[in-house]
């Protein structure tokens, strides 16, 4: 049938599964149960598979379906728990979520969405964990400040295990950056961009792999840069930015805060808007979306920083 749907909630030893045919049922999450899933869908011929995105418990299975050749959407699991409210869905058992999914495919009308190569993956599992081992650091190194001259060895001897691994990080990270010719193709471009470093482009390109293929619209939108109006009736609120990825601003925030300073673009920018009198979070808020704008354009059609081009982007 056209118009079948399928929806799995993944936990870590079982699938769940459910269509919009109504029939449910679950095999074991491993490789037999896996295949064999695939198998039946297939078989089935369904049109699309719906998963949430769950930590990374669905890597196995969405790899699996993909080589299956079957057309698979991984999906923000926030949005399908409100869709799911929406519904007066408020119980919560991995078959409901199953079939949940499958309503959330139907009403949003889905189209399949190409997974992340296993090289991006890895680049951005490493990043993860450089941010990861960073935060662990400045954690030791808080707690060695005020710790007792009795444990202050046992700090220091994981302070310096941290920073071995992190540097050990950094060495992989370079590796990986050379056997990846579109990352690095990528980051060459970006360090050319005043107040973006090697570590600041890196971040961007693992939260935002999207970056140089959408418009300025959607860029703004993913990366929870774009204002949503707040109004009702007579009354007009303040337009406010709201959800997208929190690691991607993180970035962008870094670099804008630099740029403002070294960027002549953005510190133009930044002026114009304090001068007008908006509120330096405000203004540093529109910093970030310009600056993203920008990146995202340099990158679409692969041309390094130009502070002229820049300025009219």
């Amino acid at each position: 049938m056209s118009d079948r749907y399928v929806g799995i909630d993944v936990s870590k030893s079982r699938l769940d599964v459910a269509c919009s045919e109504g029939r449910s049922w679950s095999v074991a999450n491993d490789a037999p149960g896996q295949v064999q899933l695939c198998e039946q869908l297939r078989t089935q011929g369904a049109k699309l598979v719906v998963l949430e995105a769950t930590g990374g418990l669905e890597r196995g299975i969405a790899a699996q379906l993909t080589a299956a050749g079957l057309e698979l959407r991984v999906v923000n699991a926030r949005q399908v728990r409100d869709f799911a409210k929406a519904l007066g869905r408020l119980a919560k058992t991995d078959q409901l979520d199953a079939q949940v999914l499958v309503r959330f495919g139907q009403a949003m009308k889905l189209e399949s969405r190409a997974l992340v190569s296993e090289q991006v993956t890895a680049m951005q599992a490493l990043v993860a964990r450089r941010i990861q081992l960073i935060e662990m650091i400045t954690m030791e190194r808080n707690r060695l400040s005020t710790a007792h001259k009795g444990v202050k060895r046992s700090h220091l001897r994981i302070i310096r295990t941290l920073e071995q691994q992190l540097a050990e990080t950094d060495k992989d990270l370079d590796q990986g950056l050379r056997e990846s010719g579109i990352w690095q193709e990528k980051v060459e471009l970006l360090e050319t961009v005043p107040g973006i470093a090697r570590v600041t482009s890196l971040s961007l390109l693992a939260s935002l792999p999207e970056l140089g293929t959408l418009n300025r619209r959607q860029i703004s939108a993913l990366a929870g840069l774009a204002p949503f109006n707040r109004d009702s009736g007579a009354w007009r609120g303040t337009r406010s930015i709201y959800g997208g990825r929190a690691s991607a601003r993180r970035a962008l925030y870094m670099a804008t805060l630099v740029g403002t300073k070294h960027n002549a673009v953005l510190r133009v920018f930044y002026q114009r808007l304090r001068a007008a009198g908006k509120p330096a979070k405000v203004a540093l808020t529109a910093c970030m979306r310009k600056m993203l704008t920008i990146i995202n354009r340099m990158l679409k059609e692969r041309r390094a920083w130009d502070p002229q081009w820049s300025s009219a982007a």
